[in-house]
């Protein structure tokens, strides 16, 4: 079978969005640019080519992202590529393909990092003290879809 993966290493364009799902889950939305710059060999002259990418993830690590990542951090995503569509107001309909993160990491090429491993409960994708009351716990970060447009 098929592994529709993808690794993206780029720099966050807006500060990444948090917001619970109606399950209690936690779920962050976050834009990052790669940019790829080349030579050309004919004219000599530098090229530079920006790629955006929608980024969603869930559970603590959506948590611990909107809590240590900001506008300009470079990052590594690793995720699944997922188209999902939806309509308007207007009644327009509209796509978009993002990806599903699986991990998201910053990146230490230029800058360190301090990591502060968070204690979890046990079967408990939280942190204790992490948890909204009363929000079932997230054993997995399932691949919930968001229904509405992209904010």
């Amino acid at each position: 079978m098929p592994e529709n993966t993808i690794t993206v290493v780029g720099n966050i364009t807006r500060d990444p969005e948090l917001k619970f799902l109606n399950s209690g889950q936690a779920a962050v939305r976050l834009s990052v640019a790669v940019n790829r710059r080349w030579q050309n060999r004919q004219t000599q002259e530098w090229e530079e080519r920006v790629s955006y990418f929608e980024v969603t993830g869930y559970g603590a690590m959506a948590e611990n992202a909107a809590n240590s990542l900001t506008k300009g951090t470079r990052v590594l995503v690793t995720g699944r590529l997922e188209q999902r569509s939806w309509e308007t107001e207007n009644g327009d309909k509209r796509s978009i393909v993002e990806i599903n993160a699986d991990e998201i990491a910053p990146s230490l090429r230029y800058a360190t990092a301090v990591v502060t491993k968070i204690p979890r409960a046990e079967g408990s994708g939280f942190a204790p003290s992490d948890r909204p009351r009363n929000a079932p716990s997230a054993s997995t970060a399932a691949s919930y879809p968001f229904d509405e447009e992209p904010f």
